[in-house]
């Protein structure tokens, strides 16, 4: 377990939300507050910085500013929710001014438009020594889609089947920068099937199946040869390693029965692809080219 995973786990223990007022808490990629009866809201926050989530030295302001809006969008997508607006915290570094805001304004807007996602408020600081770095900020508020409910990580079954949109691995190369959140994706395919469990892949496919499958308390049997590489990964030295562990690759990973997932053969908004099955044996193992199956390990990015 990663070093996020425990801590998330001990804050999960110590809460004590009302399930009827609270009816998601902590642990998805989204929380939902109940507001009246049949209405509810849900909520995410995402903090990025730079030289860690971006670089300022090799990206600009305004890409910066997409990425930020955009991974909290990516939230409403892991959980097939529809955006409804964002708030953002900013921290300064001393020699940011105007006319640098407004080309992080240029990312978020970018981000948001398609989505017809607005930033109705927020906070800006300035840090008051020269080693300060921009952190970005973004909380997001989302509402159930009405066709499904928002899909949480927890309900896999034994006997699904595990799959992922678009290719993976080897975002550094340019896709965490300019990815596009799959909302859309993911309101479609909640309309024409019954998906079990789902997540953005944000940390790596080894990190964020493990989540899902402890979660929902059962295990998992990837294939490595249906593992869809990027074009990006094909350029590493270990292309599935990259496709397995390198995060940030903001495509959604999912579980549903067969009888559902022949409901989404038509799919045409992004590729689909079946990487595996549900198993009840609680361990994560793939299946390597030679027909050897070992541990799948979650070698992915640990925030901590």
């Amino acid at each position: 377990m990663s070093k996020e995973d425990e801590i998330t786990s001990w804050f999960a223990r110590q809460s004590r939300l009302d399930p009827k007022r609270f009816p998601i808490g902590i642990g998805d990629d989204m929380a939902e507050i109940q507001l009246a009866e049949g209405v509810s809201v849900l909520i995410t926050t995402d903090t990025l910085m730079d030289g860690v989530h971006f670089d300022l030295s090799s990206c600009t302001l305004e890409q910066a500013g997409y990425k930020a809006m955009a991974a909290s969008l990516s939230d409403c997508a892991a959980m097939a929710t529809v955006p409804l607006c964002a708030v953002a915290a900013v921290s300064l570094p001393t020699d940011f001014g105007i006319e640098h805001l407004k080309q992080l304004h240029a990312g978020r807007v970018r981000a948001g438009e398609p989505f017809d996602c607005e930033v109705v408020g927020g906070d800006i600081t300035k840090w008051r020594h020269p080693e300060g770095k921009l952190v970005l900020c973004y909380t997001m508020l989302s509402r159930p889609s009405g066709h499904h409910p928002p899909v949480r990580r927890s309900g896999a079954q034994v006997g699904d089947l595990i799959c992922v949109t678009g290719t993976l691995g080897g975002s550094i190369l340019g896709k965490h920068l300019e990815f596009v959140p799959r909302v859309r994706e993911a309101l479609e395919m909640t309309r024409l099937a019954r998906i079990h469990s789902m997540m953005d892949i944000t940390d790596g496919l080894s990190t964020d199946l493990n989540r899902i499958c402890t979660q929902s308390g059962v295990g998992a049997l990837l294939e490595a040869e249906a593992v869809p590489i990027s074009e990006a990964a094909r350029r590493m030295p270990d292309p599935l390693e990259a496709a397995l562990n390198d995060g940030e690759d903001f495509e959604l990973l999912f579980t549903l029965r067969e009888d559902q997932w022949e409901k989404l053969k038509g799919f045409s908004m992004v590729p689909l692809t079946v990487i595996g099955r549900i198993t009840d044996s609680r361990r994560m193992q793939i299946r390597m080219p030679d027909g050897r199956v070992e541990p799948l390990v979650p070698r992915g990015y640990d925030h901590l």
